[in-house]
């Protein structure tokens, strides 16, 4: 019996991750940088297997990734990871190569080969600190316990072209997701890092019914079911828009 409840522990300890890498990247390359966005390196690494190397720090038990089908580099440099791991370690990975019109469709498609488990899902260019994201998760471990639906990265530094406002009450609980902050009330802004538990894929084949796009109209629609959401506030959550961000990122990260 003791065993047992060993085992389940450590089940209960495994997180699912998923990753958004099916961007074009256009604003990249129209600045000089003909890399795919995924394998852009900061800090000679590549953006991709940044957040594959510290998802399998927080121990995944799979890992789920979309790219585009317009950029065979990435879609190569993944199945070399698959076969052979990322620098000799094993990685749980599922990837699927498909072009999608928006993040949420992307979303979609992973959905299909996700575990139905609570999971962590970013985009491939999303920065932040390690150290942070370890207390996001286990964040995100407690709402889970308590029966929550969630946990949502927020941050207060903006540097977003069209950033998504966030509501919270005085507890971060998430009231709305907000296109405008018209009335200054919102602290935060979405930095695009989910945790969520499998109720999240209801809500998403709903969107999608209602043939709705983009990962903000998701994330409302998360408020509109119902859903009980935490914001977790990180210092900072960048991401690699531009040529100038990959310097950004990189003194950040140091």
């Amino acid at each position: 019996y003791v065993f047992l409840q060993h085992i389940r522990s450590i089940k209960q300890e495994e997180m699912n991750y998923a990753i958004i890498a099916a961007g074009e990247g256009s604003r990249l390359a129209q600045e000089g940088i003909v890399t795919p966005k995924p394998l852009v390196k900061v800090n000679n690494e590549r953006l991709i297997d940044r957040l594959i190397h510290i998802f399998m720090d927080h121990d995944a038990d799979q890992i789920s990734v979309i790219c585009n089908a317009l950029t065979s580099d990435v879609s190569r440099h993944l199945m070399h990871i698959e076969e052979d791991g990322l620098e000799g370690r094993p990685i749980p990975l599922n990837f699927i190569v498909k072009t999608t019109p928006s993040s949420m469709h992307s979303f979609y498609e992973l959905s299909k080969v996700m575990k139905p488990a609570p999971f962590v899902l970013t985009t491939v260019d999303t920065i932040f600190k390690e150290e942070e994201f370890d207390a996001f998760l286990h964040a995100f471990q407690q709402q889970l316990a308590d029966g929550e639906d969630g946990v949502m990265g927020v941050t207060d530094f903006i540097d977003d072209e069209k950033p998504l406002y966030v509501e919270t009450d005085e507890a971060m609980n998430i009231t709305a997701f907000l296109d405008n902050n018209v009335e200054g009330t919102c602290k935060f802004i979405s930095g695009g890092i989910y945790g969520l538990a499998p109720t999240a894929f209801q809500t998403l084949q709903e969107c999608m019914q209602r043939g709705e796009s983009r990962m903000r109209n998701f994330q409302r629609g998360l408020i509109r079911d119902g859903r009980k959401l935490k914001a977790f506030r990180f210092s900072k959550i960048m991401d690699v828009d531009h040529a100038d961000d990959i310097r950004k990122a990189e003194t950040f990260l140091r």
